[in-house]
């Protein structure tokens, strides 16, 4: 056998070690996480159009939900672990590709690493949150979008990289929305293995949840957009204001409850997607 063939069945065989039950495990078990967190984050949203919000409807609040339940720090930790696994998910992909016919080029790979540096501080987070420090867990994911943004105000061009992180987020929101109406997740589920009425089921959560969350991106960039040109950082808004600004438009309330009511949908679809994606 000829060097490069060598070299060759050497990478296959690191890929299917990459892809064996381990890696499946773990994405499998970030998925879960991720449903988990958006099922909570869209309660809470709930509870805040029905005029009932106690906390932050955000990654901490939800963790302080969590830990007020039954064996609470043991969810957080088995919580944390979960989105490690994400994360490690994320690793295997950019080093030896994702799933499906595109899997090994450099746009996919250079996405699996930006889910990587995301998924990787929000384990970090949680797992702060489990051992009591509330790193990135109890702060509010508005005074933190403020925070970061005035700092970046204050650099040499820091106007302009504000508008074009808005304008990104902006993009990536309707990105997303317009792929889950179109159901492009489709190309990542083990469509043979669903019963029709799964697939029916998957398609309502995964159409109605992915244009909610998509929604909730393109405003959250065009309030960064917004601080940007204005050149006020207080008019960025994280996740919380942002929910809760739906409940000031004409539609009050109402659009609130359906735009939480899509976040839970969307962790449902992600408990969807811990059972039947391939992986």
């Amino acid at each position: 056998m000829n060097p490069t063939a060598i070299a060759r069945n050497g990478r296959m065989d690191a890929e299917r070690a990459a892809r064996g039950s381990m890696t499946e495990g773990a994405a499998r078990a970030g998925l879960a996480a991720r449903g988990v967190i958006y099922l909570l984050v869209g309660v809470l949203a709930l509870q805040i159009a029905f005029g009932d919000g106690k906390q932050q409807a955000d990654r901490g609040g939800a963790l302080a939900e969590l830990s007020d339940k039954p064996f609470g720090a043991v969810l957080l930790w088995a919580l944390g672990a979960g989105l490690v696994g994400m994360a490690l998910w994320r690793l295997s992909e950019a080093v030896f590709g994702s799933v499906g016919p595109e899997g090994r080029t450099a746009k996919k790979r250079l996405l699996a690493v930006v889910r990587l540096v995301f998924y990787s501080f929000v384990a970090y987070s949680v797992l702060s949150f489990a051992a009591g420090s509330g790193g990135g867990g109890k702060g509010s994911s508005d005074k933190q979008s403020r925070d970061v943004t005035a700092r970046a105000l204050e650099i040499p061009a820091g106007q302009w990289l504000v508008g074009l992180a808005g304008v990104g987020i902006a993009v990536a929101g309707v990105w997303i929305g317009a792929r889950a109406v179109l159901r492009k997740y489709h190309d990542k589920l083990k469509l043979g293995e669903m019963s029709p009425g799964a697939r029916r089921l998957v398609d309502i959560t995964g159409v109605g949840g992915g244009a909610a969350r998509g929604l909730i991106f393109a405003t959250a960039g065009a309030f960064a957009v917004r601080a940007a040109v204005d050149y006020e950082p207080d008019k960025v808004k994280g996740l919380d204001d942002t929910l809760r600004s739906f409940a000031d438009t004409p539609l009050g309330p109402s659009l609130l409850a359906c735009v939480a009511a899509g976040l839970v949908l969307f962790g449902l679809f992600s408990f969807a997607m811990a059972r039947w994606r391939r992986v």
